[in-house]
């Protein structure tokens, strides 16, 4: 992991090898498709639903593009004076050179949670080994300016929910969340850092060591290029990411406003499943968690044990595989390929197995109140369900 942006004009050579490959020339286009001007992430997934592929879209004539929803002619103009390719070769070169991963929202790889919530991002870079799909992820965030009491409660639940063996995932500023990487890295529980700017850097630099420590032990993960700085409007964007890659979020401590609270509501909007530690009314940095349990939008949590309950992850060792198979003989079709679904996916919410059966919401409903009623599976908070 580098320091400071390279210069990477000396690898100029490398963009015709580079540019002979199909796949390569499709990554310049996705990470173009990020760089144009006025297409966020929600209109690049319609430009692509509509175009067929990112090339396309790039290809297609500016009328032809003003006629699909959303798509004005001021953002159809962006599109067809984009010719910034040489910058998106550039970091596909980085991108090579620094064994990061990229996560298309359409790959098979790309985070199963973030995958059906509408604004997320379409391209991902992660650089790391932990599994971005494990099936127990738990986000612990709070304010910068933690107590000792923020930081005993982070220690504590980290510690706990490695031994529940869920990876922790936040957002690598000051306070509460390197407090968490920090706890996580010394029980030897796999951690990742969402960050708000490129993988050129690490923001705040005092947390360099510990940022490269996670990269063995867990990962970074973006979805900006190299060079993007962390500017003030990336941290709410990056917090979005925070919500979405997790089954749950934990607020430590957080005052009236910030951006923990942020993550918070996010996470709601996403149904998952939202923790606060309660405070002493007179303390500043426990306003914001108080005020979240008080208004019903956080569960109270003293422990990972509150975790375990609401979200239903017994330690009971069960061998889903021979259940599948002595169900499989007496359910219909529809009925397997639902079931198929949630072992496969690890816990996966009604949202998931609509989009992956690709059947219509309804159907979908139906077949889970049949399983539910046969005692094969439960449903667990936040529309979840699992193998019973």
């Amino acid at each position: 992991m580098p320091d400071l942006l390279l210069n990477l004009s000396k690898y100029t050579f490398y963009f015709t090898l580079f540019m002979n490959s199909i796949s390569d020339e499709t990554f310049v286009f996705r990470i173009a498709l990020t760089m144009v001007e006025g297409v966020g992430d929600v209109l690049a997934r319609q430009l692509i639903s509509y175009c067929g592929d990112v090339e396309a879209i790039f290809k297609e004539k500016k009328r032809s593009l003003e006629k699909i929803p959303e798509i004005g002619p001021k953002t159809a103009a962006s599109i067809i004076s984009f010719k910034n390719f040489k910058r998106a070769q550039e970091e596909l070169l980085f991108v090579k050179k620094h064994g990061i991963k990229m996560h298309f929202y359409l790959d098979d790889d790309y985070p199963s949670r973030l995958k059906n919530c509408a604004d997320a991002p379409v391209l991902l870079f992660y650089k790391g080994t932990a599994p971005l799909n494990h099936n127990r992820m738990v986000a612990v965030v709070g304010t910068r300016k933690a107590t000792d009491y923020g930081k005993e409660f982070t220690n504590k639940l980290v510690e706990e929910l490695g031994l529940m063996k869920a990876i922790v995932v936040s957002g690598l500023a000051y306070g509460i969340d390197i407090a968490a990487h920090k706890a996580s890295l010394n029980k030897n529980i796999e951690t990742i850092g969402v960050m708000a700017h490129g993988l050129d850097r690490i923001y705040p630099q005092v947390h360099n060591q510990v940022a490269r420590k996670m990269v063995e032990h867990g990962g970074l993960i973006t979805e900006h290029i190299s060079g993007a700085d962390p500017d003030k409007e990336n941290f709410p964007k990056r917090n979005r990411i925070i919500a979405g890659l997790c089954d749950a979020v934990v607020v430590v401590e957080a005052a009236k406003k910030g951006g923990a609270l942020i993550t918070a509501d996010i996470a709601n909007s996403y149904n998952r499943d939202v923790f606060a530690l309660p405070g002493r009314i007179s303390d500043t940095y426990s306003e914001g968690c108080n005020m979240l349990i008080k208004s019903n939008r956080a569960a109270l949590i003293q422990s990972a044990a509150d975790i375990r309950y609401i979200m239903g992850w017994d330690d009971d060792k069960k061998n889903n595989a021979s259940v599948q198979k002595k169900l499989f003989v007496e359910l219909s079709q529809d009925e397997k390929v639902i079931v198929d679904l949630i072992t496969s996916q690890k816990n996966p919410n009604i949202d998931v197995i609509v989009y992956q059966s690709g059947m219509q919401p309804s159907k979908v409903a139906s077949l889970l109140l049949n399983l539910e009623f046969a005692g094969i599976i439960k449903c667990l908070p936040g529309k979840v369900f699992q193998l019973v």
